[in-house]
């Protein structure tokens, strides 16, 4: 058996890897996000199509997975929100403040992604 490490408190369980699952839990934890959701699955089916490649529905999915590991999560909800807020608070990309706070942004995504893939 394994165990999973205690973040503290969680909104809802992780949801399994599935699209309706995603879906339901997105719907919970961000529902103003659905659409985003939606249209970037209609992006990611045409592209799939298009090159007759899963590999952009299995990106989507886990990019889903992991903004709903995210949303659930608010130790890693609010250090999320924390850098979205000084990366629009920064007049240029040049700004060492912008740098330091996409590289916080690209962290807590990379750990929401190890989180769901584990």
């Amino acid at each position: 058996m394994t165990t999973q490490p205690d973040h503290g408190h969680e909104l809802i369980p992780r949801p399994e890897r599935t699209p309706a699952a995603v879906r339901v839990a997105l719907a919970r934890v961000a529902p103003h996000r659905l659409g985003e959701m939606e249209q970037h699955k209609e992006q990611a089916l045409g592209a799939a199509l298009q090159d007759g490649k899963i590999g952009h529905l299995q990106y989507w999915l886990t990019y889903w997975q992991a903004q709903v590991e995210i949303e659930r999560r608010p130790d890693l909800r609010s250090r999320y929100q924390a850098a979205l807020v000084s990366v629009h608070n920064t007049d240029s990309r040049d700004d060492p403040e912008f740098r330091e706070a996409m590289s916080v942004l690209r962290a807590i995504e990379a750990e929401a992604r190890q989180a769901v893939s584990a």
